[in-house]
């Protein structure tokens, strides 16, 4: 590896540890040469599948648009940003685990809101909303309704009431 201060092509480990879920190590390293350390992550490169979208274009998957959305969706929600990357992660791993060479846009969607159903009510309904193009105020109701009826007790202990039990 060449050290990022001098360009000096020979740097040696100093030390090794796995980082975040175990799928990284991180690595401090020093320069031979000019004494300097650093820190470098290596994680394996795997290939993602290409997404075939809903008009039939195959475009290569792009992990910042699945963090946009899922992000737009937890904007102003109480979801940490562990939980966030925790979500991101499992979704690659499902994409990656597959072993598809191309998978639907819709699969990609599924995949986001069962993340999502069980990190948030809310931003599950607005990415649903989205997703699946609600026209008007009674397909919000048909899907809270269905929410309501899918999660767990353990579940709804975890997250904010959708709507005010009282009403």
């Amino acid at each position: 590896m060449r050290c990022p201060f001098c360009g000096a092509q020979d740097t040696k480990v100093v030390d090794s540890r796995l980082h975040g879920d175990g799928d990284q190590v991180r690595r401090r390293r020093e320069c031979t040469v000019c004494k300097e350390r650093f820190t470098t992550y290596e994680g394996a490169e795997l290939n993602l599948p290409r997404v075939v979208k809903s008009d039939g274009r195959r475009v290569i998957f792009d992990g910042r648009k699945l963090r946009a959305g899922i992000e737009r969706a937890l904007e102003k929600r109480p979801v940490s940003t562990e939980a966030t990357d925790a979500a991101i992660n499992h979704i690659m791993r499902k994409l990656m685990a597959g072993g598809e060479a191309e998978v639907s846009s819709r699969k990609i969607g599924e995949l986001v809101m069962d993340e999502l159903k069980g990190l948030d009510q809310v931003a599950f309904v607005r990415f649903a909303s989205v997703y699946r193009q609600f026209e008007d105020v009674n397909a919000f109701r048909e899907e809270i309704e269905k929410l309501e009826k899918q999660l767990s007790p353990e579940a709804r202990r975890h997250q904010l009431d959708l709507l005010d039990p009282e009403k």
